[in-house]
């Protein structure tokens, strides 16, 4: 493993404008990373990594490198780029058991964080290195959000999840309220009432989007978001059709083959799939069919009903007339993304959302209510977890700049 991660590292060209860094939404600084691992100071690489990115580790397995850093690698024009992920991953993982660091010194003000997905832990911990007082209040009975409970063990072990908890979040003093929903017992009103100084909103996108047609509450058909949470006490049988071609799709697909099943094919509208194309074809190597160019009209006891459809060069979709037919199967999974669940805006005065349910807030994480910051799917809709790390470090600096009294600008320019 050494060997191919040093092998990775001894072909980066250490460019002077290096385009692998403007391809990462969070800005790696990817050629200091790999200079120091060169130079066999491997701690102090990883010490980097953590400095940037709070969930290097997790984002080194499950980012869409592809497109990202090692897509914009300026050896992959003409041949394979250097896989950073391969180099991330290693140095992450080596690097985090040695990351036994206890708390920072408390400033005394105390910070609540709902949601404890990818945006909700980066806060979080960045919160704590800046001295706050941090709870996370999260809804299920562990911390992760999407990453545990939407991202399959075989992409995203658990082990990875638990160790961030430990080291990051105990070991820094960040306390965890599981079980606990903000917006029914406990309400933005009483947190504030009981001396948080600020509140980070990450709740996520957990409401699956429906395909509005008959069939859809049927007793084999399920939602891609709910499957995900515990693929164990489905039983699917062995034919599946999977409505959407996105990679929650393929997670969805690949788990339900890990489970028994057999025949899986993923629909989509169109000729090019969402997905990326590096979880398409692992999806495709494992035995994953796709069907293009379908549209779902009606779901019954034997299968779903598709309806043909024409692409035209413009985009445009043509319904073919008479082109209705039966693919059997014994189960149905609906996979075309997710919105909110809206329980905090429903009991929160002056919280307010989009016609979509989707949070207002501005760049910084400012939303309509005083105090209340938020990011990630929760105000964006779903994206990628390096997408939501990103933002959340400038919420974070915002937070910070609300409760500390100074002016975020200024300080961003240099003046403070």
């Amino acid at each position: 493993m050494a060997l191919h991660v040093m092998e990775e590292a001894n072909r980066c060209l250490g460019c002077k404008v290096p385009q692998c860094q403007k391809g990462c939404p969070i800005k790696t600084p990817i050629p200091e990373v790999i200079k120091l691992l060169k130079e066999h100071k491997l701690d102090e690489a990883g010490w980097m990594l953590f400095e940037n990115n709070p969930l290097t580790t997790v984002c080194s397995l499950i980012c869409n490198h592809e497109n990202q850093c090692e897509g914009h690698c300026v050896l992959g024009k003409k041949g394979a780029p250097v896989h950073f992920s391969v180099i991330e991953q290693y140095i992450s993982s080596t690097y985090a058991s040695k990351m036994v660091k206890g708390p920072a010194p408390s400033n005394g003000k105390k910070v609540a964080i709902v949601g404890s997905g990818p945006a909700g832990l980066t806060i979080a911990i960045l919160m704590a290195r800046y001295g706050y007082q941090v709870t996370i209040f999260e809804s299920k009975d562990q911390i992760g959000g999407i990453l545990r409970y939407g991202i399959p063990e075989f992409r995203l072990p658990k082990s990875v999840l638990d160790d961030i908890q430990y080291r990051h979040l105990e070991m820094k003093g960040i306390r965890i309220r599981p079980n606990t929903r903000i917006g029914d017992a406990i309400g933005v009103d009483e947190l504030f009432r009981d001396g948080y100084k600020a509140i980070f909103i990450g709740t996520g996108v957990w409401k699956a989007n429906t395909l509005r047609i008959k069939g859809e509450s049927f007793g084999h058909v399920h939602y891609a978001i709910n499957y995900l949470n515990n693929p164990d006490v489905y039983k699917l049988g062995e034919r599946v059709v999977v409505i959407g071609a996105g990679n929650a799709a393929m997670d969805v697909a690949r788990t339900a083959l890990r489970h028994g099943s057999r025949e899986l094919t993923c629909f989509s509208l169109t000729k090019a799939i969402t997905a990326s194309q590096y979880e398409a074809s692992y999806a495709q190597l494992e035995g994953v069919r796709f069907e293009y160019n379908r549209k779902p009209v009606e779901i019954t006891d034997e299968g779903v009903i598709f309806r043909d459809l024409l692409e035209h060069e413009d985009g445009t979709l043509e319904e073919i007339a008479g082109s209705d037919a039966l693919v059997p199967a014994d189960s149905v999974i609906i996979s075309i993304s997710q919105g909110p669940q809206n329980t905090i805006t429903r009991t929160t005065n002056g919280l307010n959302a989009n016609p979509r349910g989707l949070l207002v807030a501005d760049e910084n994480g400012h939303t309509s209510r005083p105090g209340v910051f938020a990011s990630g799917d929760a105000v964006n809709g779903a994206r990628t977890v390096v997408e939501a790390v990103a933002h959340s470090k400038l919420v974070a600096e915002a937070m910070d700049a609300y409760m500390q009294g100074y002016d975020l600008e200024k300080k961003l320019r240099g003046f403070i």
